[in-house]
């Protein structure tokens, strides 16, 4: 099973951007602190992601179905 890593990358992406690149100042409000609490959380997601990934499934079953044929009648 594949684990879907892309969100977390993306959040880690943002939250480096604006914990290392971004100097704008909000009164009230510290945009690094902002970055680095997404970044966390970004790693954290990944970790999880890559730990669900690596653990089956416990009943997880692979059922192959036929596909179901219908003759069409036509009218003359």
């Amino acid at each position: 099973m594949i684990a879907d890593i892309g969100p977390p990358l993306v959040l880690m992406t943002f939250g480096l951007v604006l914990w290392l690149a971004v100097t704008a100042t909000v009164s009230g409000v510290s945009i690094q602190a902002i970055g680095a609490i997404l970044f966390a959380t970004g790693v954290i997601w990944l970790v999880v992601e890559l730990l669900q990934g690596r653990t089956p499934r416990r009943g997880a079953r692979i059922v192959e179905e036929q596909p179901v044929y219908r003759e069409r009648r036509f009218r003359r």
